[in-house]
């Protein structure tokens, strides 16, 4: 890397950990010319700072290579290869078994002051698809 580090950069230690479960290149295709540590990094950099893709600084890649890349990894399931193979490693760590063999699933009840007879309704604004917003979500919307 030639230039200042950012505070979401990632460590020697944890690309090391990471680099093994990024795709590689499409065989046949045109070679990767990109450093997929400084894609990462400015992944990281965006979700953290919570800035948009074309407000990334210059001296990291495109925006749009790095919204690429972004999206791919969610689809393809990148991210939750990544995230899963990190859960087991701190599991180990804390002398537990690699996978969880419980969960919690949490329901949240809504109180309102209508008569129980009434049924009551409340609207909320319809989010655009992620495909029109142009953002970049880590985790598959439900």
């Amino acid at each position: 890397m030639t230039r200042k580090s950012y505070p979401t950069d990632l460590t020697d230690k944890q690309w090391a950990m990471i680099e093994p479960l990024i795709p590689q290149a499409e065989p046949g295709g045109r070679p990767r010319s990109v450093d997929m540590r400084e894609v990462v990094n400015a992944i990281l950099y965006t979700l953290r700072t919570g800035g948009a893709w074309r407000h990334l600084p210059h001296d990291l890649p495109p925006w749009g290579t790095v919204h690429y890349y972004c999206r791919r990894f969610r689809i393809d399931g990148t991210w939750e290869h990544v995230h899963d193979r990190l859960r087991e490693r701190v599991r180990r760590k804390a002398g537990k078994k690699p996978t969880p063999s419980a969960g919690i699933i949490d329901s949240q009840s809504v109180k309102t002051d209508a008569p129980s007879k009434r049924i009551a309704t409340a609207t909320t604004r319809a989010r655009k698809p992620l495909v029109e917003s142009g953002i970049c979500v880590l985790t598959p919307s439900a």
